[in-house]
């Protein structure tokens, strides 16, 4: 059992250092992707169309627009889910709850040595007053609600949903909204691309004339094929993470309570997607917030989040 453990450890440990060194590799093959869908719609198909003139013209600068504003915002979901930090544990962080007020207080010297908090990753301090507390070991550190330690990354990220290879960063509180909406543009992107190259994608399998040299065509099959299949692929992971969203609840914490009929952070569909999205709907498909949802919403910093008083007993 030790030496199947040892195992375990260290191929979990290949993997994540597998992770981490695929950073700019994964990037270089999202823009890779871009450029070349890029090249078969703009180069290749459409430009020429426009240039071309005529009746056709109209309706291809119509659908160059529309494919640069999708690309415009994919790109920029893209890189700010990227760029921008899931959240971090702040140094010395000590918040916990007091269930009668329902204000955060800083727990005092003597909890804080408790050795207790030390052996298990929830402990329960002293005093029925005070909700359990969470503790890494590998960062040796209290664990906020929500928080869980990400071993690609190595440090604990708040409200962790999982560590996104193809955006090289871990998906959490602070980029969440920005990798669903890297999703969205995906879809609607990639679903355009799917519709427009259709004929073409015909086109390839008659037997008549062919509008297009061997390689245009070709390229324009590779395509077509390529954006189909990410249309199909991200709209399964795009119903699912809404679903979670719509439920308040993170991949993680979904596969962790199975059995758990009712959710302690689960507040409304409309409440629940603005903790996400925030409450200015004219920035709900901009990969951006609002200085005063930064203010107002406190679950946007990763660090607090409103529950049902009954399921406080639920320690996720």
């Amino acid at each position: 059992m030790f030496s199947f453990n040892v195992v375990m450890a260290w191929n979990v440990f290949k993997f994540c250092t597998l992770l981490r060194g695929l950073g700019s590799v994964m990037i270089l093959l999202v823009l890779s992707v871009v450029g070349f869908t890029y090249y078969a719609v703009v180069v290749t198909n459409y430009w020429p169309a426009v240039l071309a003139g005529g009746a056709n013209s109209y309706s291809s600068v119509g659908i160059l627009i529309l494919f640069h504003i999708l690309l415009v915002m994919l790109l920029w979901s893209y890189f700010s889910a990227v760029l921008t930090d899931p959240g971090s544990v702040p140094p010395n962080w000590r918040a916990d709850v007091d269930e009668e007020s329902g204000d955060p207080h800083v727990l005092t010297g003597l909890e804080l040595s408790t050795p207790m908090l030390n052996l298990q990753h929830t402990a329960s301090l002293v005093g029925s007053g005070i909700q359990k507390i969470r503790y890494c070991k590998k960062c040796n550190q209290l664990k906020p609600p929500r928080c869980h330690h990400c071993s690609a990354c190595g440090r604990c990220i708040l409200k962790m949903d999982h560590h996104c290879v193809w955006v090289v960063n871990c998906v959490g509180a602070l980029n969440y909204k920005f990798f669903l909406l890297f999703l969205f543009y995906t879809f609607l992107e990639t679903t355009l691309v799917t519709i427009i190259l259709l004929s073409n994608f015909i086109a390839f399998f008659n037997e008549g004339e062919i509008p297009a040299s061997p390689e245009s065509l070709a390229t324009t099959f590779l395509t077509f094929v390529l954006n189909l299949a990410f249309a199909l692929s991200v709209l399964g992971l795009l119903v699912m993470h809404l679903s979670l969203v719509a439920a308040n609840i993170t991949t993680i914490e979904a596969y962790e309570m199975k059995t758990t009929p009712k959710w302690r952070y689960d507040l409304g569909r409309r409440k629940n997607f603005e903790q996400v999205f925030g409450m200015d709907k004219r920035y709900w498909l901009i990969p951006a917030y609002t200085e005063e949802d930064l203010r107002r919403l406190q679950t946007l910093h990763g660090l607090d989040y409103p529950s049902k008083p009954e399921l406080d007993s639920q320690h996720y």
